[in-house]
C-alpha cells in the first residue's frame, strides 16, 4: 500500500483555466513542499509548465496510449522520482468525462480519477452566468457516483457580488474551496495548437510565479491538503522502467558501451515523455540532449537519434540556417544511424517545412493547413527499426501541417486509408506521438540498434579487405593491381640481400628524388598502417577529425594511441565542403583533419585547392593518397606542399605487392624527424627497400593507364563514378556481401567504414571480362533487394 496525498483539477469543458488553476496551485505548494505534477491525456505543453512551477518533470496518464493497468503505477512513478513528492496534483483534460470518442470516456479525467481514486477539484468559469453554475455542478458532481468531486474553485469571478450569488449557488453541493479573479495580465498566450509552450517564453517564470500568488491570496491551500491527504493508498506498485523492460521477455542488460542517444531539446523541440529517456536510460543508452537551433553537430559518438515533438513551423528560418547541423543529420541518417523521429521531428528530417529547406534525409515536404488534424489512432506497422510487421499500437496525432512524402517510401504506420511516414531497418518517421511506457519494446529494440551501431563504429575499425578476399568467389575485395607485380620488380624483390640488416636510406633518397623532394621531407614506412601509427603518435593534436566514410586503419592507429577522435560523415555522392570541415573541426575543438583522397571506398577525389583551403583555415590536414599513384599524372596530389600539410602514400596497390609492406609520408622536416623517432629499427625490410628503388625508376604512368582503362570498364557498365580503380555501389539489398558471394564475387563489405551500412559493397576494378559478369551480378542484386 503506497500513500500519497493527491487532487485532480477538472472542469465542465476546455476554456475553464484548468491549466491557470492548476500551475498557480504546483507553484504555491511547491514553495512549502515537494509537489509531482501530472496531466491527463497526450498533450504536451500542460506538462512544460507543470515543469517549471514543480522543479520536477511533468508527467502524463493516459489510459488510451499506456493501458488502465498502468496509470496507478505511472502515477506513483512519476511521485516518486527523482524523490517521493509531499502531494501529487493531476491537471484533466477537456471536460471532466471528455474521452476517446464512442468508448464511453476511455482516457477521460473520471476515468484516471477512478483508476487512482483521486479526489476532483473543479475549476468552473463563471463569466456570463451566476446562480446557473450551481446546476452545473450539481450535475457534474452526481452524475457517477464511483468519482470523488470534492470541491469546486471559481474562476473568472467578476465583483464580490457575483461571487456571492455563484459561491450560494455552488454550495448547496460542494464546498467552494477558493475564487480567482479576472487578470488578463497574466493569461498564457495561445496559438495554432494551444497554448504557447514554457520553453519559447522567457517570462514565462514570473507568469508561474504570479499565478502561485493568485493562487495563495484566492485558494484555501489548507482544506486543499486535507482533502489531498484523505486520498485512498493505492495498492499497486510504481511503474519501473527496468521491470518494464525486463517484462517484455528478457532482462535488458545496460549495454557496456553506453551508447550515446542524442535527443532533440530547446525551444523548437519541447514534446517528450519523461518515461521515454528513462527507459532508455534504462536499456543501458546515455541520453544527451542538443538544441537543433545552435548546436553545430550531433553529441560526440551518438549512436541513436531521437527528434520529438515540437513546433518545427514556427522555426523554420532558424532551423534551415543551422546547415552545419541539418548536413550531419542527413549524413549519419543516410549512413544508418538508429533514428526515431515523431511529428516535428519527421518534419526537421523532411526535404522543406514552410519552404525553408530541412535535413532532406526522408522524401518530405510539409507545410501549414488551416485545419487542425488531432486523435488517437489505432495503427499497424510495418517491419523497421522499432516495430514488427502486424503490430498495432495506440499513439495520438496532433498537428496542423500536411506532409508529402515520396512514392516509394514505406510508411511508418497504416489506419484506415492512412499512411504514414516512413520507416526502414534504421528510422521510424511519423505523425504519431506514441508513449513508450505502453510499449517499452520500441525502447528496447531503439537501445539495441544503437548499442550495435556503436559497436560497429568502433569494433570494426580493423577490418580489411583481405579477409573478405578469402572467401571462395572471384576476388574484387582487394584493390590492387590486376595484373600483379611487374617482372623486373619480382626480380629486384628476389635479388635483395637479406642476410644483414636492411638500410632504408636509398629508398628514402629513391623516393625523394622521383618526387622532388628534399630527403628530410620524406620517410618510407612499413606500409601505410605503419604511416598512420607513427603520425598518431608523433602529431601533437587536441583532436582529430576523421572526414567518413574513409579506410578505417587512421582512426584506429589513432585512437589506440589516445587522441581524441571525431567524425564528420559525409552523405553521398561523398564530396567535401571546406567551409563545413572547417566549422565543424572548429565546434569540435579539432586541430587536425585527416581525409582520404580518392577516397577508399567511396572513390571521390577531393580538389586539392579544397584540401588547402581547409588548411589555410589554420588546421593541420593529413591526406591518405594510397591510390592517388592509381591515377595516371596523379591529379589533385598534394606532394611537395608540407606547410600543414602530410601526405600518406602507399606502393603496394598500384605494384601489387601488399606482401611487401611498402609506404611512405611526406610532411615538413620536424614532423618526418618525429616520426623517424618513433619508427624501430629496421622497420622497412631488405625486399621493400629493394622494391622501392626499382619502382622509383620505373615508369608508373603507363601502369596507371592500364588500370584506369579497368576503371572506366567498369563504371560504364555498372553506372557508377570511379575516380579511383574501385567503386563503391548502393545495392538495396540488406545482406549485400552475402548475397553477391552467392553470384560468385567476393566483395568488401561496407558496413565496416563509418557512415555505410550492410547495402554498400566496394568492388575492385578487374579486367573487362570480370567486369562484365560483375556488372550483371550487381544488377541481379538490384532486382531482388
Amino acid at each position: 500500500m503506497v500513500n500519497l496525498p493527491r487532487l485532480l483539477i477538472a472542469a465542465p469543458a476546455s476554456g475553464h483555466g484548468k491549466t491557470t488553476l492548476t500551475v498557480g496551485l504546483i507553484a504555491a505548494l511547491a514553495r512549502r513542499m515537494k509537489v509531482s505534477a501530472h496531466k491527463v491525456g497526450p498533450d504536451y505543453i500542460d506538462p512544460g509548465y507543470h515543469a517549471l512551477a514543480s522543479g520536477r518533470a511533468g508527467r502524463n496518464l493516459d489510459p488510451v496510449l499506456c493501458g488502465a493497468e498502468l496509470i496507478a503505477p505511472l502515477l506513483l512513478h512519476g511521485a516518486a522520482t527523482p524523490e517521493m513528492a509531499d502531494v501529487a496534483i493531476i491537471e484533466g483534460v477537456m471536460g471532466l468525462f471528455d474521452g476517446r470518442l464512442g468508448t464511453g470516456g476511455e482516457g477521460s479525467s473520471a476515468h484516471v480519477a477512478a483508476l487512482t481514486r483521486t479526489p476532483v477539484i473543479l475549476c468552473v468559469d463563471t463569466s456570463h452566468t451566476s446562480r446557473s453554475i450551481g446546476a452545473l455542478v450539481h450535475g457534474m458532481a452526481t452524475w457517477d457516483p464511483g468519482i470523488q468531486v470534492a470541491g469546486v474553485v471559481l474562476n473568472k469571478v467578476a465583483s464580490p457580488r457575483h461571487e456571492q450569488e455563484v459561491r450560494a449557488a455552488v454550495e448547496e453541493t460542494l464546498p467552494v474551496l477558493g475564487v480567482l479573479r479576472r487578470d488578463a495580465d497574466i493569461e498564457v498566450p495561445s496559438r495554432h495548437l494551444g497554448l504557447v509552450p514554457a520553453a519559447e517564453r522567457e517570462q514565462a517564470r514570473d507568469v508561474v510565479q504570479a499565478l502561485a500568488d493568485r493562487v495563495e491570496a484566492g485558494l484555501d491551500l489548507g482544506r486543499l491538503l486535507e482533502i489531498a491527504r484523505a486520498a485512498p493508498d493505492l495498492d499497486v506498485a510504481p511503474w519501473s522502467p527496468s521491470a518494464a523492460l525486463d517484462l517484455e521477455g528478457v532482462g535488458v542488460e545496460p549495454a557496456a558501451n553506453r551508447p550515446v542517444i542524442a535527443v532533440a531539446a530547446g525551444r523548437a523541440f519541447t514534446f517528450r515523455y519523461a518515461e521515454t529517456t528513462e527507459l532508455l536510460q534504462a536499456a543501458g543508452c546515455d541520453v544527451q540532449e542538443f538544441d537543433p537551433l545552435i548546436a553545430p553537430s550531433l553529441p560526440d559518438e551518438t549512436a541513436g537519434l531521437y527528434l520529438g515533438g515540437g513546433f518545427p513551423e514556427v522555426f523554420a528560418t532558424e532551423l534551415g540556417g543551422n546547415r552545419a547541423l541539418l548536413d550531419d543529420i542527413a549524413a549519419q541518417v543516410a549512413a544508418g544511424l538508429p533514428t526515431v523521429a515523431e511529428c516535428a521531428g519527421m518534419l526537421y528530417l523532411g526535404r522543406t517545412l514552410e519552404g525553408e529547406a530541412m535535413a532532406g534525409a526522408i522524401p518530405l515536404d510539409a507545410a501549414m493547413h488551416s485545419r487542425l488534424t488531432m486523435g488517437y489512432r489505432r495503427a499497424t506497422a510495418p517491419d523497421s527499426l522499432l516495430t514488427r510487421d502486424g503490430e498495432q499500437v495506440w499513439g495520438h496525432e496532433f498537428h496542423r501541417t500536411r506532409a508529402t512524402v515520396g512514392p516509394a517510401v514505406t510508411p511508418a504506420w497504416r489506419w484506415d486509408a492512412t499512411h504514414d511516414g516512413a520507416a526502414t531497418a534504421t528510422l521510424h518517421a511519423s505523425y504519431l506521438h506514441l508513449h513508450w511506457a505502453g510499449a517499452p519494446h520500441f525502447a528496447r529494440r531503439f537501445a539495441a540498434a544503437a548499442a550495435s551501431y556503436a559497436e560497429r563504429q568502433t569494433a570494426d575499425l580493423n577490418h580489411h579487405g583481405d579477409v573478405d578476399a578469402r572467401a571462395s568467389g572471384i576476388n574484387v575485395a582487394v584493390n590492387t593491381h590486376p595484373a600483379g607485380p611487374p617482372q623486373f620488380l619480382l626480380d629486384a624483390i628476389a635479388a635483395a640481400d637479406i642476410g644483414q640488416y636492411p638500410d632504408a636510406t636509398p629508398a628514402r633518397q629513391a623516393l625523394a628524388t622521383v618526387h622532388g623532394l628534399a630527403p628530410e621531407l620524406v620517410l618510407p614506412t612499413a606500409g601505410g598502417a605503419e604511416a598512420f601509427g607513427l603520425l598518431a603518435r608523433a602529431l601533437p593534436s587536441d583532436g582529430a577529425l576523421m572526414i567518413h566514410p574513409q579506410f578505417t586503419e587512421p582512426e584506429a592507429a589513432l585512437r589506440a594511441a589516445g587522441v581524441r577522435v571525431e567524425r564528420m560523415i559525409l552523405p553521398p555522392p561523398f564530396t567535401l565542403s571546406p567551409d563545413l570541415v572547417v566549422q565543424t573541426a572548429r565546434s569540435r575543438g579539432c586541430d587536425t583533419v585527416w581525409v582520404g583522397n580518392p577516397t577508399n571506398p567511396t572513390s571521390v577525389l577531393h580538389p586539392a585547392a579544397d584540401l588547402r583551403r581547409i588548411r589555410d583555415a589554420g588546421l593541420r590536414v593529413v591526406v591518405d593518397e594510397a591510390f592517388l599513384d592509381s591515377i595516371p599524372r596523379e591529379p589533385e596530389s598534394l606532394l611537395g606542399d608540407t606547410d600543414g600539410i602530410v601526405v600518406v602514400r602507399s606502393l603496394t596497390k598500384l605494384w601489387a605487392i601488399p606482401g611487401v609492406r611498402l609506404g611512405w609520408i611526406s610532411a615538413d622536416a620536424s614532423t618526418i624527424a618525429r616520426c623517424a623517432e618513433q619508427q624501430p629499427p629496421w622497420s622497412l625490410s631488405a625486399a621493400a627497400v629493394a622494391a622501392a628503388i626499382a619502382v622509383a625508376e620505373a615508369d608508373a604512368t603507363s601502369r596507371a593507364e592500364a588500370w584506369q582503362e579497368m576503371a572506366r570498364d567498369l563504371s560504364a557498365r555498372i553506372d557508377a563514378p570511379m575516380a579511383a580503380p574501385f567503386a563503391l555501389i548502393h545495392t538495396g539489398h540488406p545482406q549485400a556481401q552475402q548475397a553477391l558471394l552467392v553470384e560468385g564475387f567476393a566483395a568488401r563489405r561496407a558496413d565496416t567504414f563509418p557512415g555505410l551500412d550492410a547495402t554498400w559493397l566496394r568492388v575492385a576494378a578487374k579486367d573487362p571480362h570480370t567486369n562484365a559478369a560483375l556488372a550483371v551480378a550487381l544488377q541481379n542484386l538490384r532486382r531482388n533487394p
